[in-house]
């Protein structure tokens, strides 16, 4: 049996979503050390699975592989669309998993548009396989068309920039309980809506935040200057965004990240991808009064929801076998 560990992602935007620019998408994001995402793999000669989501994933593996099938559990698991990257996570956990109970090599970033990941962001790639702070380098943006491109169509953005983040750094992630963010088709058609008119100029000061402010500070580990640049990050995203999810945040992750903005023990506050989940920067130091914070904002709305701190994950998934 083979036994593969990994986390979950925080996704802050992208660095352009304007056709008059020469680079389309480029995602930033981090990886995170929780909520984790556990897959163990066996072989079998039909493929059974434990949890429904991680079948489809099972099946194109065991294609890719030319193998008849596999016993997969996952005994770990976090929320699907909740703004977590929980597909992109399962996808190549299961591939790497059953790879090694095959005893075959598999290359994650290579399989990936195989299995549907990574055609506009690569943050959850680069996450899988190694951690940290990553920005990718998009796609050309001569490449874009009004119709999504067949699976497989595409290579995985590489990371133009890594970093490791500071170990006690911390982030706050609630995730109210509301219906699960836009994910497959409604997800397709929202993004080209929004590709097809972007305001250019946002992505002008988006390259100017990330170069200026967003690199250094994630260079430097410095938290304040930090949380503030990607707290602006994500309100220029949410003003792309905003005919597709109801404003800049899709409510009520708006309540949320202000309530969370107040509070002097985190240092900048948005929307993990298109939410519900919503973070707030802190330190572990800080981490307890950073949590309260959270829950009274949950209480406030009169939603139910999950609070759950996390430290960053500077590291890749990783893989152990329980065979000779």
């Amino acid at each position: 049996m083979t036994r593969v560990e990994t986390g979950a992602r925080l996704h802050f935007g992208f660095q352009n979503l304007a056709l008059a620019h020469d680079r389309l998408y480029g995602g930033v994001g981090l990886a995170l050390a929780e909520p984790r995402l556990v897959v163990e793999a066996e072989r079998a000669d039909s493929i059974q699975v434990d949890y429904r989501d991680a079948e489809p994933f099972a099946r194109d593996v065991c294609d890719i592989l030319g193998v008849e099938g596999v016993r997969l559990d996952v005994p770990e698991r976090f929320p699907r669309h909740a703004g977590l990257g929980s597909g992109t996570q399962l996808a190549l956990a299961s591939l790497v998993a059953i790879g090694g109970a095959y005893d075959r090599t598999v290359d994650p970033r290579e399989c990936a548009p195989a299995l549907g990941r990574g055609g506009r962001s690569g943050v959850g790639v680069a996450a899988f396989e190694r951690g940290g702070f990553v920005v990718d380098a998009g796609h050309p943006t001569e490449r874009f068309t009004s119709a999504p491109p067949e699976r497989g169509d595409w290579s995985v953005p590489r990371p133009v920039a890594r970093h490791d983040l500071p170990a006690d750094w911390r982030f706050v992630l609630v995730t109210p309980d509301v219906p699960p963010g836009r994910s497959g088709t409604p997800e397709e058609e929202s993004m080209r809506s929004v590709v097809e008119r972007a305001d250019p100029s946002v992505a002008d000061e988006m390259a100017t935040l990330l170069v200026r402010r967003v690199l250094p500070a994630v260079a430097e580990g410095d938290v304040a200057a930090f949380g503030r640049a990607i707290a602006r990050m994500g309100r220029l995203n949410g003003a792309w965004y905003a005919d597709e999810q109801g404003g800049v945040y899709r409510p009520p992750a708006g309540q949320v990240v202000e309530a969370l903005s107040d509070s002097p023990a985190i240092y900048g506050a948005g929307q993990s991808s298109w939410g519900p989940t919503v973070y707030g920067l802190t330190t572990d130091r800080e981490a307890d009064h950073a949590t309260g914070v959270a829950r009274d904002a949950l209480s406030d709305l009169g939603t139910d929801g999950t609070v759950r701190t996390a430290g960053p994950r500077n590291g890749g998934a990783s893989l152990a076998s329980d065979g000779p």
